[in-house]
C-alpha cells in the first residue's frame, strides 16, 4: 500500500498530513508525502513501513517487517517491528508503553518510552551483537530489557535541515523542543 497526498481521507494541515482513524494493510506500507504524517489511530503493516518523513500515531505503530523513517517515529502507544527500527530523528513511544524490534534500533537523536526496550528478539535466525544494538544520541527514558545500548552523544546542533523548502539551522532550542515531545 502506498500513501500519497491523494489518499482518501488524508488532509494537509500546516505543512503536514493528518488522517482520522487507523491505517492498516497486510502488505508493506510506503508513505510518500512532502510532509510528515499524523494518524489519530494506529498504523499497522503486515510487511515493512517506510516513510521519507516523520510518522506519528495516536495509538501504536506495528510492522511485521522493519520500520524506517527519514524523520521521527512517535506513537501514543507502543512501537513494534519484526525487523529493525530506523529513524533519522528521534523515536518515542508514549505513556507506559515500550519499543520492541526483532533486530537493531537506530536513530540519530534520542529514544524515549514509558517502559521497556527490546532489540534483537529475532526468532527466525541467529544474530550477532550488531543486530541487537540500540543506537541513539541519548536514551531519555525507558529501560533496556534486552539489547546492547550504544549512546553516541551526537546531536545535530549547528547542522541544517530542509523544512518546507527552507534551510533551517538546528538550534539548541529546537533540540530541546524535540526532546520535550
Amino acid at each position: 500500500m502506498v500513501i500519497t497526498k491523494d489518499y482518501k481521507g488524508l488532509k494537509k494541515v500546516d505543512g503536514h498530513y493528518e488522517y482520522n482513524g487507523n491505517i492498516e494493510t497486510t502488505e508493506d506500507l510506503i508513505i510518500e508525502l512532502d510532509g510528515w504524517l499524523y494518524v489519530t489511530g494506529s498504523i499497522k503493516a503486515g510487511g515493512s513501513i517506510k516513510a521519507g518523513r516523520s510518522i506519528e500515531s495516536g495509538w501504536f505503530i506495528k510492522a511485521g517487517g522493519s520500520i524506517e523513517s527519514g524523520g521521527s517515529i512517535k506513537a501514543g502507544g507502543s512501537i513494534k517491528a519484526g525487523g529493525s527500527i530506523e529513524s533519522g530523528w528521534f523515536i518515542k513511544a508514549g505513556g507506559s508503553y515500550g519499543i520492541s524490534a526483532g533486530l537493531q534500533i537506530t536513530t540519530k537523536e534520542t529514544i524515549s518510552c514509558g517502559l521497556k526496550i527490546f532489540a534483537g528478539i529475532c526468532t527466525w535466525k541467529n544474530i550477532d551483537d550488531s543486530e541487537k544494538t540500540i543506537t541513539c544520541s541519548k536514551l531519555l527514558s525507558g529501560t533496556v530489557e534486552y539489547g546492547i545500548l550504544k549512546e553516541t552523544g551526537e546531536v545535530t546542533k549547528g547542522k541544517t535541515v530542509n523544512i518546507n523548502g527552507k534551510e533551517v539551522e538546528v538550534s539548541q532550542e529546537l533540540i530541546d523542543a524535540i526532546k520535550a515531545l
